[in-house]
């Protein structure tokens, strides 16, 4: 008896080596801290992973850009330095102009029209992440993006001069549009940049401003609702490739839940935190109908210069949406 239970006992060290032989961690970028829906969201991607797998996958969140800074993200993934990462998708547009299309001004302001304007944009998206070496997983929107400045914006023109908060390529040539200067930001960095004065204002979500306290430093959001923009994960074509079929397809079926459930976590997140900053004494404002028939006239002159720069793709995507 006995020697019997001393060979189980052997028995279950030697499996539990063979397992932790076996497993394996990825490690993860994200760009955004652990409050955030989008960090809330890939941390439930990774434990669904790991439920999936049996511990095999273990996905090793390095949230708030501490791993690689936020515009360093899709290039590590690209080169094998991670396996795997989340970026803002516009973040490439000046790689892969498609790639901006979701933060053009107006073209899609509400959660059914972003979600057919991806259904547009994806299949491009992913031949071209598959030209980098890249496989998309999936993709969540932001919340409708508004406008945070220190006084009340009424017209195009109160924009004028003012140091504006830009995070893409896209957001330069708008905040330029209206007369404003743009100066590059990353979101860590948001609370600092107003307090030293590099920025007057900026475009972001109800989420970013909570996550940044704007209320320390900003006084009005004015909701224009203009734009819907998205996060992507993606995965190192060349790591995933290297997993057995059955990671593989744990990997795909968490990511096809975590899609649903982050562009619900979206929705939510928009009434949620556009109250947090009402509670906290921003002025939640909607805007003038001049300031917005000015506003869509300036995004109305991006998307032709954007329909310039991306050929018979960006054609293909906007009659698929249109």
């Amino acid at each position: 008896m006995r020697h019997s239970s001393l060979l189980a006992a052997f028995a279950g060290v030697v499996l539990s080596i063979s397992l932790s032989v076996h497993a394996e961690t990825w490690n993860m970028p994200t760009p955004y801290p652990d409050t955030n829906f989008h960090t809330i969201n890939i941390n439930d991607f990774a434990k669904e992973i790991a439920a999936k797998t049996n511990n095999q996958l273990d996905i090793k969140v390095h949230s708030a850009g501490s791993l690689f800074k936020h515009p360093e993200i899709s290039k590590a993934v690209r080169s094998g330095q991670v396996p795997i990462g989340e970026f803002f998708m516009s973040l490439a547009n000046n790689e892969m102009p498609v790639f901006g299309l979701d933060a053009l001004p107006f073209l899609a302001t509400n959660y059914d029209e972003a979600k057919k304007l991806w259904d547009a944009q994806k299949p491009v998206a992913e031949a071209l992440l598959d030209q980098q070496g890249m496989m998309l997983l999936y993709s969540v929107a932001w919340p409708p993006q508004g406008l945070y400045t220190k006084k009340e914006i009424k017209t195009v023109d109160d924009l004028k001069g003012l140091k504006f908060r830009s995070y893409n390529a896209t957001l330069e040539k708008f905040a330029s549009a209206v007369g404003a200067a743009p100066t590059q930001v990353e979101a860590p960095d948001i609370a600092q940049a107003f307090s030293t004065g590099r920025v007057e204002a900026m475009i972001t979500s109800p989420s970013t401003g909570v996550d940044s306290k704007a209320w320390d430093f900003l006084d009005y959001y004015t909701d224009i609702q203009a734009w819907i923009p998205k996060n992507i994960v993606v995965v190192n074509k060349s790591a995933f490739r290297k997993l057995d079929k059955a990671t593989q397809e744990a990997i795909l079926a968490a990511a096809a839940s975590a899609e649903q459930r982050g562009w619900e976590l979206s929705k939510a997140e928009n009434t949620k935190q556009v109250q947090v900053l009402k509670d906290n004494g921003i002025k939640v404002i909607s805007p003038s109908p001049e300031l917005m028939s000015s506003l869509k006239a300036v995004g109305a002159t991006m998307l032709e210069d954007w329909k310039k720069t991306t050929g018979t793709d960006g054609e293909k995507i906007l009659k698929a949406y249109q």
